[in-house]
């Protein structure tokens, strides 16, 4: 089981206690809610321009945003991803929030992985449960 964390020239995500983070998802989070063998996702931080690059490519959305997750599972056993963060989203989001670049960045990294595990946030009744699983993944996490 892989959980990387990667940064694009020129980006630094202050991301720290790696090992406890990777852990933290793959136990609490994806084992929580899938039944799979292998789990081998990579983060990659990027800045919002590089972020609207991928969007209009891949999404045809012309749009600034602070994840974009690309689920790359062969099959059902196996959870293969990459999910890309914008540190300029989080840094915007955290101040437009009032909460600190670190619990935002923890947010958007466990929203991603949400997704991978089937939250959706189309309608505002999914919205609300993601927004709650976010909340519980925060809360537990910054326990330990």
């Amino acid at each position: 089981m892989a959980i990387r964390y990667f940064e694009e020239e020129g980006v630094r995500s202050r991301l720290k206690q790696k090992r406890t983070l990777s852990k933290f998802i793959s136990e609490d989070i994806i084992l929580k809610h899938l039944d799979v063998q292998q789990i081998d996702i990579n983060y990659i931080f990027c800045n919002d321009e590089s972020l609207l690059e991928k969007n209009i490519a891949f999404l045809d959305h012309n749009t600034l945003t602070d994840i974009i997750t690309f689920d790359l599972s062969a099959t059902e056993d196996d959870l293969m991803a990459e999910l890309y963060i914008s540190v300029d989203r989080v840094a915007d989001n955290a101040a437009a929030f009032g909460v600190s670049y670190e619990q935002e960045l923890h947010r958007v990294i466990f929203h991603g992985i949400l997704h991978l595990c089937g939250f959706k946030d189309k309608t505002d009744k999914e919205a609300k449960e993601m927004r709650r699983q976010e909340d519980l993944c925060i809360r537990s996490y910054f326990k330990q």
